[in-house]
């Protein structure tokens, strides 16, 4: 009996035991992604330092349209998404969702994982009866701004300068990609 590789791969709303995961997630990505963009000593290095807040915002989301979604490979968590309403002061919080963020394990790239948690993101939002997302990111991710735009999203000409650690001093160009959804 064979099996596809598509039945040990799947993306699900994230549980409060999956913080752990979830941090040990962020602080790799985070380590490739602002290398030579931030200083290093700016971001995160210990994941267990961030886990209470991840055990928090799963265990209790502060809005009932903010979700967390893991993409799993078997059981193990190899990404996630964060979806709700988009914040911005030029969105509608009713219309327009946001994927405030996605992040892939760096080690897990290129196996379709990406796609099929946007797919699961664009979903949730829909579901959620938003009718556009928008998303940041680094002005200099040109890897995640091709993967978006090959997925049918586009800049839609606002951009931002975001402070990272309220100093002033460690600070990342983003600009904002949004699509139609639903």
């Amino acid at each position: 009996m064979s099996h596809s590789p598509s039945a040990d791969v799947s993306v699900r709303i994230a549980w409060a035991d999956d913080a752990e995961a979830v941090a040990a997630v962020q602080v790799r990505a985070w380590q490739e992604m602002y290398a030579g963009v931030v200083p290093a000593g700016a971001l995160p290095i210990d994941p267990a330092a961030l886990v209470p807040a991840w055990r928090q915002s799963l265990a209790r989301p502060t809005d009932a349209r903010h979700r967390v979604l893991v993409a799993l490979e078997r059981n193990r968590v190899v990404g996630f998404a964060l979806t709700g309403p988009a914040e911005d002061p030029d969105c509608d919080p009713v219309a327009d969702g946001a994927l405030a963020e996605m992040t892939l394990d760096p080690a897990e790239r290129g196996k379709g994982h990406g796609s099929r948690l946007l797919q699961a993101a664009v979903d949730t939002l829909v579901a959620d009866r938003f009718t556009r997302a928008v998303t940041w990111l680094l002005a200099s991710d040109d890897d995640q701004r091709r993967f978006l735009t090959e997925a049918g999203w586009a800049a839609d000409g606002a951009h931002r300068e975001l402070d990272l650690d309220g100093s002033g001093r460690t600070t990342v160009k983003q600009v904002r990609l949004h699509t139609a959804i639903g």
